[in-house]
C-alpha cells in the first residue's frame, strides 16, 4: 500500500465513516414504509435474512477489492485484473454511478435543509399545506440552499479522509444516534403508538409473499450502499491490520439498527396520528413520506403537546434526516474525487473543484426539472410515464445500474480475481478467517447463488421501470 495514501486512523472511524455511508434517507423513511407495505414484521424478518447471506459477503468482497489494490474502483479492477479494459470499464462504472447518484442526492438533501429551517422557526402549518412542498421545490431560494450544502460537503472532504470524513462521521453519526432514539423514546408515549410496534415487530408467516421477498431483497441491498464504489473505496483507506470481516459485521449492524429505530419511530407515529390507517394507503415514495406526510403528523402533535414542542420534535426529525442525508453525500462524492485523485493525478482540492462544477450543474439543472423548466420536467417518458431529468437519473443509476454493479463485483472477486485472493486479503487482519465457516459461505456465495440472486434484482427493476411489467405482482 502506497505509504502517501491517506487512512482512516483507527477501525471505529471506518466504521462509523462507512456506516454513514449506507445510512440515509432510505434508512430513516424508505425502510418503514417499505416495512409497512409489505407486512410489517415479515419485511423486517426478510430484510435481516438478506443483509446476513447476500449483503455480508458483497460488503466483504467490495471492502477486499479497495484495500489490496489501495486504490478507487476503476484503478481497482484495473491492477487486479493486469489492466483489462473490460474491468476497467466496470470499474469506471462504479465511479460514475455514484457521481450521478449524488446529483440527485444533493437535490434531496436540499430539500431537506429548507424543510429543517421551516421547522426551527415553527413554520409547521405551512408544512403541512399540501401547497407547500410544491412551493418549496420551486422557490428560488433552493439554489442559496443548494450552496449552502455543498459548502459544508466542501469543507469536510477538502480536510481529507482522516481530518474531513472520519471526523465528520464520529461527530454526526453519534448525533444522529442519540436523536432518533430521543424521538423514539417521545414518540412511544403517544396513544396507539404501541399498534404500529406491534405491526413492525410482529412477523406473519402467511405475509411472505414474493413481493415481499423482493422487496426486502432490494431494500437490503440499496440500503448498505453496495455496488456504488463507496466500500472499494473507503476499503483502500484501510490498514492490512483491520480485521474486514468484523468491521463488515459492525458497519451492516449499525445500518440495520438505523433502518430498525427508525421503524419504531415512524411507524408508531403514522398508527398514533391515525389508528385506523391501512398501511398500503402509504406512498412509496420516501419524498412524500418526509415532506408532505410527515410535516401532517407534527402538525397534529400541537393540539397535545403544543406549539413549542411540536416544532422542537420536528426540527430534531429534520436535522437527523439532514445529518443522515450528509454522511451519505459526503461518502459517495468521495468515490469520483478520489478517481481523480488516483487515475488523474489531482490533487484533492482540485478533484473536489471538479466534481462540484460538473456535479452542481447537474444538480442546478435537476432542481429546475420540477416545473421550473418545461423541457427539464418533461425530459423523455418510458415505461407508460413521462419523466424529468431527476427522474432518468434515479431511474438509471439508483435503481438500474447499481444492482448491476453488485453484480459485477461478485463476478469479478469469483472469476477474475479468483476467490483464493480474495480469501489471502481477508485473512489480512484476521489469520483464522481461512478456515471459518464464514469463509467458506463467501467462497461459495459470491461465485453461485448472490449473483444469480442481484441479476433477478436487475431484471425485475428493468422490466418495471422501463417496460411497466411488475413480475412480482
Amino acid at each position: 500500500m502506497s505509504a502517501s495514501r491517506e487512512h482512516f486512523s483507527s477501525k471505529l472511524g471506518f466504521i462509523l465513516a462507512a456506516a454513514g455511508s449506507a445510512v440515509g434517507i432510505g434508512n430513516i423513511v424508505g425502510f418503514p414504509v417499505n416495512a409497512a407495505k409489505n407486512g410489517g414484521g415479515a419485511f423486517l424478518l426478510m430484510y435481516a435474512v438478506f443483509v446476513v447471506l447476500i449483503c455480508l459477503p458483497v460488503m466483504m468482497a467490495e471492502m477486499a477489492v479497495g484495500r489490496k489494490a489501495a486504490k478507487n474502483p476503476v484503478g481497482a479492477y484495473g491492477l487486479l485484473s493486469n489492466n483489462d479494459s473490460k474491468w476497467r470499464f466496470a470499474g469506471l462504472l462504479s465511479v460514475i454511478t455514484p457521481f450521478m447518484i449524488a446529483v440527485f442526492y444533493t437535490v434531496l438533501t436540499v430539500w431537506i435543509l429548507i424543510y429543517f429551517g421551516a421547522a426551527l422557526t415553527g413554520n409547521l402549518a405551512y408544512l403541512a399545506d399540501p401547497k407547500a412542498f410544491g412551493e418549496i421545490i420551486n422557490s428560488p431560494y433552493l439554489f442559496a440552499a443548494m450552496i449552502a450544502v455543498g459548502a459544508v460537503v466542501y469543507f469536510i472532504l477538502v480536510a481529507g479522509v482522516k481530518d474531513g470524513i472520519e471526523k465528520g462521521a464520529k461527530i454526526m453519526m453519534p448525533a444522529l444516534f442519540v436523536m432518533l432514539i430521543l424521538l423514539v423514546i417521545f414518540v412511544l408515549t403517544l396513544d396507539n403508538a404501541f399498534a404500529g410496534v406491534k405491526f413492525f415487530l410482529v412477523p406473519e408467516v402467511d405475509k411472505i409473499t414474493p413481493k415481499v421477498i423482493s422487496g426486502a431483497l432490494a431494500q437490503a441491498f440499496f440500503s448498505l450502499s453496495l455496488g456504488m464504489g463507496i466500500l472499494v473505496t473507503y476499503g483502500s483507506y484501510i490498514s492490512k491490520k483491520t480485521n474486514i470481516e468484523s468491521s463488515a459485521i459492525l458497519v451492516a449492524i449499525t445500518d440495520t439498527s438505523v433502518a430498525f429505530i427508525a421503524g419504531l419511530l415512524v411507524l408508531p407515529a403514522i398508527f398514533s396520528f391515525n389508528p385506523n390507517i391501512n398501511p398500503n394507503e402509504l406512498s412509496d415514495s420516501s419524498v412524500s413520506m418526509i415532506f408532505i406526510f410527515l410535516p401532517k403528523i407534527f402538525l397534529a402533535l400541537q393540539t397535545t403537546v403544543g406549539y413549542f414542542i411540536a416544532s422542537s420534535i420536528a426540527s430534531i426529525f429534520f436535522l437527523l434526516v439532514f445529518f443522515a442525508a450528509l454522511t451519505s453525500l459526503v461518502s459517495i462524492i468521495e468515490v469520483p474525487v478520489s478517481y481523480l485523485m488516483d487515475e488523474k493525478n489531482k490533487t484533492r482540492k482540485k478533484a473536489l473543484n471538479t466534481i462540484f462544477i460538473w456535479g452542481g450543474l447537474l444538480a442546478a439543472l435537476s432542481a429546475l426539472s420540477f416545473g421550473m423548466v418545461d423541457w427539464l420536467t418533461k425530459l423523455t417518458s418510458y415505461g407508460g410515464a413521462s419523466k424529468s431529468l431527476f427522474d432518468l437519473i434515479i431511474d438509471m443509476f439508483y435503481d438500474t445500474i447499481l444492482p448491476l454493479n453488485g453484480l459485477l463485483i461478485c463476478l469479478f472477486v469469483s472469476y477474475r480475481w479468483k476467490k483464493e485472493n480474495l480469501n489471502k486479503e481477508l485473512s489480512e487482519g484476521n489469520p483464522s478467517f481461512g478456515q471459518s465457516i464464514l469463509a467458506k459461505y463467501v467462497d461459495f456465495s459470491l461465485g453461485t447463488f448472490i449473483p444469480v440472486i442481484v441479476a433477478i434484482i436487475f431484471i425485475t427493476t428493468v422490466a418495471r421501470i422501463y417496460f411497466g411489467v411488475n413480475i412480482f405482482g
